[in-house]
């Protein structure tokens, strides 16, 4: 493949993700679930966003750059809508995304191979260091779900947790 196709499928390919770059995240995104925030609201295998009226309970996570989440284990009941404060305690950029595991690998193999490939769901929050995010989510589904940071290398160095969904 010669550079002018390289050059030709790299600009489709940007083309492709420029609707997702345009939708990009700042230093610390996530679903805050107030009034007047547009919360897209998409039924996952994990749930689906809440409303931060319909918070009962709020659980702080913190991530480190010794690639670990404390706490690294979350039960939740099943139709509770839980708010998540997330605090980066570390030097590099950190995220915590809620999903399957299934996933969550395939998105940390996105990642690697688009580093730069910015996102903004309302089941992630992408937080800077020293910084904190929050999702507000409402768990509708029993069963065990992960959440785990995305970034390059860091869901591989084993940076993520286990939210178990009790009926």
């Amino acid at each position: 493949m010669d550079t002018i196709d390289r050059l030709r499928r790299a600009a489709i390919f940007a083309s492709l993700l420029a609707p997702l770059v345009a939708r990009g995240h700042g230093p610390a995104h996530g679903n805050a679930g107030g009034a007047g925030s547009a919360v897209r609201k998409e039924q996952k295998d994990w749930g689906i966003a809440g409303e931060l009226r319909d918070v009962r309970r709020t659980i702080e996570v913190g991530m480190a750059d010794t690639m670990r989440f404390t706490p690294a284990r979350i039960d939740v009941r099943l139709g509770e809508t839980v708010r998540f404060v997330v605090l980066n305690r570390g030097k590099a950029m950190h995220e915590f995304v809620i999903g399957t595991r299934a996933e969550n690998e395939k998105h940390a193999e996105l990642m690697k191979r688009h580093p730069g490939m910015e996102h903004d769901e309302p089941y992630m929050a992408h937080v800077a260091p020293g910084r904190r995010g929050q999702i507000v989510w409402r768990f509708n589904r029993a069963g065990q779900f992960e959440f785990a940071c995305l970034v390059a290398g860091h869901y591989d160095a084993g940076m993520k947790g286990v939210i178990r969904v009790a009926a």
